[in-house]
């Protein structure tokens, strides 16, 4: 018997907000996105193995992670 599982990893863009680029220094759009890494079925995702949020500047392409508590702050804001 033969059984297909896996473990995928799947970045979403959360919003899109004016900051500055800790590693660049420019002051421009940063993208907020989280990425959920899922357990895989024959293709379904069945759960959530882990969460994790970044920012990622759009002049650099350079990603700063940040805390949940970070993420929820800048949502709101």
């Amino acid at each position: 018997m033969l059984i297909l599982f896996g473990f995928s990893r799947r970045p979403r863009v959360l919003a899109t907000r004016p900051g500055t680029c800790p590693f660049c220094g420019v002051s421009g759009p940063q993208r907020l996105i989280e990425e959920a890494g899922k357990f895989s079925l024959f293709f379904i995702p069945i759960f959530t193995t882990s969460r994790r949020y970044y920012s990622e500047c759009l002049h650099c392409g350079r990603h700063n992670e940040i805390s949940r508590q970070q993420k929820d702050a800048l949502l709101r804001a």
